[in-house]
């Protein structure tokens, strides 16, 4: 992968922060975007901005090509079986509430169980409490090994016959655990549960084959994988889609509309009610042609070569932990004894660096971790072992720093 060559194709990489060339090590949070994909929203903006699916004017009729065109092209991506599959929403966090309160209330009764994991994303835990607390459900934990990943031992032991839901991050944001998803989804479905993976920090890194990881759901969004903000994909299995109501009602997702009653469009509309996010599709969908150029192998290839070696070099900083397991995802957060993390995001923030700090949406891992919060730098397609050389500098930086005022 010529990774000068995907550098130049963004334009935000090419300036100074605070006096030093920007090093951008928060992709985890969100990805920076490209040209063509900053430019395909522009031009739906300029040339053919229009409501879609309504109109047979010209301009609406070019949105309307380019919106469903942008779901063909998230079909093809995550290998959905069809279109209908393919449901627009506002990001991970819409489609797992989706699931949630619409599968989930129809689904779940007092005894019942859903069963999550302590690293799951705040998007993924409350969700769960919130349906369980209505419906008399409970929540189960599959316990964490000490490196911060899961057995399927553990997985089998917590699983049960009184399971219903299983929803668990294909990659954890903080400790960068890949998890057995595939595993994970035939163990549900042996137990007649359902397998939903939070693909936020999965989708962007690595090829996504729905029907061969054989879950239920697969929620991910469009701002971590080159995309614009406000845009997400809900993929579900058919038959579960089509037994499952909306929870937005409006304009759009209706078939007729009548003074006490209604009914709704088929698969995917109905889950798509009001004007949807139009330019936000076109926008995802550039960012998948801009990722498939690439190709998604290379790029998982070029983040593990890349995290290897930021480990290896952060290794040698005294004072400093990494969390999570030795193999894992494009991602190191740590922390440096007694520099608070913030502290410390705000000296690489003086040297061009960002890095996030914090909780991470992550509370109970952090209570696991037994820390109030971490700092975390996270890689893309577009970062070098020059931008690792800087951060570790940074760090050392930041050692010097704090040594000398305490």
């Amino acid at each position: 992968m010529d990774v000068k060559a995907v550098r130049d194709a963004f334009p935000i990489l090419h300036q100074e922060v605070n006096g030093h060339p920007l090093v951008y090590l928060d992709s985890s949070a969100t990805s920076q975007k490209p040209a063509s994909v900053i430019d395909k929203i522009s031009e739906y903006y300029r040339g053919y901005n229009s409501n879609v699916h309504r109109g047979v004017h010209t301009l609406g009729t070019i949105a309307t090509d380019e919106y469903e065109g942008a779901r063909e092209k998230v079909r093809k991506f995550i290998n959905a079986h069809s279109t209908q599959q393919v449901i627009f929403t506002r990001g991970t966090t819409t489609s797992i509430n989706t699931v949630a309160a619409s599968y989930g209330r129809a689904n779940l009764q007092e005894g019942d169980e859903i069963v999550i994991t302590p690293m799951e994303h705040h998007s993924n835990i409350i969700p769960w409490q919130q349906i369980a607390k209505e419906t008399g459900a409970s929540l189960k934990y599959i316990p964490l090994r000490p490196d911060g990943t899961i057995s399927l031992e553990d997985a089998e032991t917590t699983i049960t016959e009184k399971t219903k839901i299983v929803a668990i991050m294909h990659v954890s944001n903080v400790l960068g655990t890949i998890n057995p998803v595939k595993e994970l989804a035939a163990i549900a479905h042996k137990n007649d549960a359902v397998m939903l993976v939070d693909g936020a920090q999965g989708a962007p890194h690595m090829k996504i084959d729905v029907q061969d990881l054989d879950c239920d759901f697969y929620a991910f969004s469009g701002h971590k994988m080159c995309g614009p903000t406000g845009i997400g994909v809900l993929y579900g299995k058919k038959e579960l889609l089509k037994e499952m109501e909306p929870v937005e009602f409006g304009g759009e997702m209706i078939d007729f509309v009548n003074l006490y009653d209604s009914t709704w469009k088929e698969l995917p509309w109905k889950f798509e009610g009001g004007t949807p996010i139009i330019a936000g599709a076109v926008g995802l969908g550039a960012a998948i042609d801009f990722l498939n150029e690439i190709g998604l192998d290379e790029i998982e290839e070029h983040e593990h070569k890349l995290v290897q070696y930021a480990q290896k070099q952060m290794s040698t900083i005294e004072g400093l932990t990494i969390y999570g397991p030795e193999q894992r995802a494009g991602l190191v957060t740590f922390n440096i004894s007694d520099v608070h993390p913030h502290d410390l995001a705000t000296v690489l923030d003086a040297e061009g660096i960002a890095v996030r700090a914090g909780h991470h949406c992550a509370q109970p891992l952090m209570r696991w971790l037994d820390v109030t919060a971490t700092a975390r730098a996270s890689f893309y397609l577009y970062n070098t072992e020059e931008d690792v050389d800087r951060l570790v500098q940074g760090l050392q930086t930041t050692k010097e720093y704090f040594g000398d005022v305490f």
